[in-house]
Order: structure tokens, then sequence, then C-alpha cells
């Protein structure tokens, strides 16, 4: 069972599309580490510090995704650096199927308008 996060300020009822644009833009943009990229914050990053001001739907979003790569960087550091210990050869792989999986569904929740907070994530950014 997972916790409703409360509504942004300023959110109602059906976000705009354009709204939902760039909520999913703030989720799909980590995955510019597949184009060779090291840092899959800088996305959400961007589109909050573009839109914190102006779309309460699609910052609280960026947040979200903000708040969980930097989280998943850091386990993606500490699964490499346990590679010397050999439990990183199991962890590592995990650490990265479980952020694949997360931030597709983040990405379809912002999609269909839906709010979504994502599990076990430091919110450095509230």
């Amino acid at each position: 069972m997972s916790a409703v996060p409360p509504s942004p300020p300023g959110y109602g009822a059906a976000p705009s599309s354009e709204s939902r644009n760039w909520a999913l833009a703030a989720h799909l943009s980590a995955f510019v580490v597949f184009l060779g990229l090291p840092l899959p914050f800088v996305g959400p990053l961007v589109v909050w510090l573009v839109r914190r001001d102006s779309d309460p739907y699609a910052s609280a979003h960026a947040k979200e995704a903000l708040n969980f790569n930097l989280t998943a960087m850091i386990a993606f550091i500490v699964a490499g650096a346990s590679l010397l210990l050999l439990i990183g050869f199991l962890l590592l792989p995990a650490v990265g199927i479980v952020w694949l999986v997360l931030v597709i569904i983040g990405a379809v929740k912002a999609s269909n308008g839906e709010l979504y907070r994502y599990p076990l994530t430091i919110r450095f950014v509230t």
C-alpha cells in the first residue's frame, strides 16, 4: 500500500496537456544515461527550475524525479563500490532494474495526470 502524496499547491483536478508533458519530460530525462551522460538528475533539475513557479503539477513531478535520481545515483555508487566485496555483482544489476522500472512507472503516472511518489527515496528537495 503506497501513501498518496498531498496535492501540490495550486494543483487542480486535471493538469493540462502541457503540464503532463513537462512532468513526463522530468521523469524520462533521466534516460540521458543511455546516451553516455552520467548524471540522470540534471534533466529533472532543469524541469523543476524552469517550471517550479508556474506549474505546480510539473514541479511536483520534477521534484520527485530529482530526489529519486539523486537517491538512485547514491545507490549506484554504493553498489559499484561493493563490487570489491563481490556482492556488487548482484546488487548493481538489481539497482539498475529497479531504477529503470520505477522511472517508467513515474513517467506513465505523469502522463496519466496522476501524482507519483517514488518509494525508498531520500527527500533532498522538498
